[in-house]
């Protein structure tokens, strides 16, 4: 990740906060020293905050970098058995499933398996729940390699062939860290995607990382809810180095 991803990263941050009614951009200003025009230009992605600009926003709405960080990307120890049993934590063995199966299968058969990692148990037992109802039994971790389609609109965040672990068991649009967009899985038609997502007037948003991708809406009939669609959260990515 790069300062210009960071720099994403925040004002999304800033936009979800504006959005929720908890900060306007002339507060904003005021907190971080700013011209309301700069401010403005910034949200409206007219111009860039300076790495001196980028800490006084930082310092006035109380983030640390970590707290913007979407998702883990501890990609090569993840799939370094040897090093989780140098440090006595037991392995999980998770399957790797097509976008269809992630979908539609309440649980990984052997046909559906394209292969399968290791994730470290304490890695996976950590996780809140959020379960629709009629998923609460279906098996909770399964993950898919994202192909070209699903990792563009991510990018730099979200390259091919990225293994995106999903709790299946988290279909809420709840934050699950109050200071981080959360990354889900969301069922498009046919297709699955990769995206953060809001909601607002019977729509699903579904915003990318990617400046080259537009926004997607999902109108929703008047008996489906957001959870109908969230397949489930991204809770691990891994890349393979």
């Amino acid at each position: 990740m790069n300062f210009q991803d960071l720099h994403e990263l925040l004002r999304l941050e800033l936009q979800r906060r504006i959005d929720q009614g908890v900060l306007t951009g002339t507060k904003l200003a005021q907190q971080a020293g700013f011209q309301q025009a700069h401010i403005s230009n910034f949200l409206n992605k007219k111009r860039s905050l300076s790495l001196e600009g980028l800490d006084r926003v930082l310092a006035a709405q109380n983030l640390t970098v970590d707290q913007l960080l979407p998702f883990d990307l501890n990609a090569a120890s993840a799939l370094n058995a040897g090093s989780a049993a140098v440090t006595g934590d037991p392995m999980e063995m998770i399957p790797v499933v097509s976008s269809s199966a992630a979908m539609d299968a309440a649980f990984a058969t052997a046909a559906s398996i394209i292969e399968t990692i290791q994730v470290s148990a304490s890695r996976l037992e950590g996780n809140r729940s959020r379960p629709l109802v009629k998923q609460s039994h279906w098996q909770r971790f399964l993950a898919i390699r994202a192909d070209a389609q699903q990792a563009a609109a991510m990018e730099p965040m979200l390259g091919a062939g990225t293994i995106a672990v999903l709790d299946r068991h988290y279909n809420s649009l709840a934050p699950y860290r109050s200071h981080q967009p959360t990354l889900y899985a969301v069922r498009c038609g046919a297709a699955l995607l990769l995206r953060f997502v809001d909601f607002d007037e019977g729509r699903l948003i579904l915003r990318p990382y990617s400046r080259a991708f537009p926004v997607q809406l999902i109108a929703m009939g008047p008996e489906e809810t957001p959870a109908d669609y969230i397949v489930g959260r991204v809770c691990i990515l891994l890349s393979e180095l």
